[in-house]
């Protein structure tokens, strides 16, 4: 048996390849977008990619099952278990075969089957996989969304990214009967989850690529809560609120992802036409980092910088339904290729093309101004403050916000502010934080864009004003 692991470190997401070296057949578990990694990874092996399933339907990320199938002609198997409303619209169309409880089917040598396991979603599978070449009992399972090392999937996504009112409670109770369920497998079994820290479909995933149900049964806390209101009340404090990507993901990955072909590089667009791009009300995302474009940029631009964070905050504030352009400094245009591959991993797909900051000099030369803007210290801040000559915003999540914050100052978290912008403050110069600055400095350049222009980042965040002594408070204050 041949198993590898793909790890998107942006999306905190595994998906798994498992090869039968005897029959070169080969199988896909839980593919993102970009499928070239595992056609490549599956001809290195002398596999063929024969099959491709997923345990659920993902709202972080768009699936690449449908690109597998139309690029390798793999058969695809699909949970049948979501009932009416989260089953896979497009099953018929790629002629999948949809699995329930207890199906399975075979990789070469390798026996593939399926358990049913809600919770997460309603339709969650859970892939359990025995070699037959040299065992009678099973190895590992697939556990997607199901179990992490050290964490269990949130059960409110249904709810609070897809908008099916009522979903929480019961998902929380059906991820505790399915705990139970897993926990008659041997202890040996190799748990292959399908996220790692970081991703938002749990509140506190390890960092460990793998583990076991031994292990998990000892220390991965859903396991020690043997009632069922308690595992719910647990289940569901404390998670952090999904990004408002995840539910057009949902749909995306229900009704089916658009067939790309190949992760294409959008073309250059000459340095004049940012003018009239900008005129015209279309979307450009300066992607350069927050010094540079502090320093100096376009009027109407919004800043999120390529970084890790690139992808949360892109689908945060990039709409579905409009162009983008994208602008890069020069010696970075092979970021380009990077960018767009991770825009079409959420589903963005409509990148028309990229500038570079030449562009900004043309835009110059051509009678524009630059604008710029400028950060305060926390120190300075403080004076402020203490005078009542600035309004102030915070920008983090409601749960950071209730646990610690400037008294009297209001919390609208950043992935909600292009909606709320009637309660900016508009009456005094503005400044904005979050923990450490760069939350904050996408939100002061996303104002800036929306013609707040009087308005001023916080160097080092919240985490510089509490370590410097000044006032915090918590709760409702």
């Amino acid at each position: 048996m041949i198993l590898k692991r793909f790890y998107d470190d942006k999306l905190a997401q595994a998906s798994y390849l498992l090869g039968c070296a005897v029959t070169g057949e080969a199988l896909v578990v839980d593919p993102n977008r970009d499928v070239e990694q595992y056609i490549d990874a599956a001809a290195a092996e002398g596999l063929t990619l024969a099959h491709v399933t997923e345990t659920h339907i993902h709202a972080d990320f768009v699936s690449g099952v449908n690109e597998l199938v139309a690029r390798t002609g793999a058969r695809a198997y699909l949970s049948g278990e979501g009932g009416a409303d989260w089953s896979y619209a497009f099953a018929d169309v790629i002629d999948a075969r949809l699995l329930a409880e207890g199906d399975r089917f075979s990789v070469g040598n390798i026996r593939v089957l399926a358990m049913h396991t809600p919770g997460h979603t309603p339709e969650h599978l859970c892939f359990i996989v025995t070699d037959t070449a040299g065992a009678d009992q099973p190895m590992g399972v697939f556990t997607g969304d199901f179990v992490f090392v050290g964490d269990v999937g949130r059960p409110d996504l249904l709810e609070k990214a897809a908008g099916v009112s009522g979903t929480m409670a019961e998902g929380a109770r059906q991820l505790h009967a399915s705990l139970q369920r897993l926990r008659e497998l041997p202890d040996w079994i190799q748990l292959w989850p399908g996220h790692g820290a970081g991703s938002a479909c749990g509140k506190s995933l390890g960092a460990v690529p793998s583990t076991t149900l031994g292990y998990e049964k000892l220390f991965n806390w859903a396991f020690s809560i043997e009632n069922v209101d308690e595992f719910t009340a647990a289940v569901l404090a404390g998670q952090p609120e999904p990004p408002k990507y995840f539910g057009e993901m949902k749909r995306i990955n229900r009704d089916g992802p658009r067939v790309l072909g190949a992760m294409a590089t959008p073309p250059r667009e000459a340095a004049e036409t940012l003018a009239d791009v900008l005129g015209r009300g279309g979307m450009v995302v300066d992607t350069r980092p927050w010094d540079a474009y502090r320093a100096g940029h376009a009027p109407g631009t919004v800043n999120i910088p390529f970084n890790r964070s690139f992808t949360t905050w892109a689908g945060w504030l990039i709409p579905y339904d409009r162009d983008v352009h994208l602008l890069v400094e020069t010696n970075q245009e092979e970021s380009i290729h990077a960018a767009t591959r991770d825009l079409a991993m959420i589903g963005l797909d409509r990148v028309s093309g990229y500038f570079t900051d030449d562009a900004l000099r043309r835009y110059e030369e051509d009678g524009g101004t630059l604008r710029t803007l400028n950060e305060m210290t926390a120190a300075r801040l403080r004076e402020h403050y203490d005078a009542g000559d600035v309004a102030i915003i915070d920008v983090r999540g409601a749960g950071e916000w209730q646990a610690s914050h400037m008294p009297g100052v209001p919390n609208i978290p950043l992935g909600h502010l292009a909606e709320r912008l009637a309660e900016v403050p508009r009456d005094k110069p503005l400044v904005v934080h979050c923990q450490g600055g760069g939350r904050s400095a996408i939100a002061t350049s996303l104002l800036a864009a929306h013609g707040i222009t009087n308005v001023v980042n916080l160097q080092g965040g919240f985490g510089r004003w509490a370590a410097e002594g000044n006032p915090v408070a918590a709760g409702d204050d």
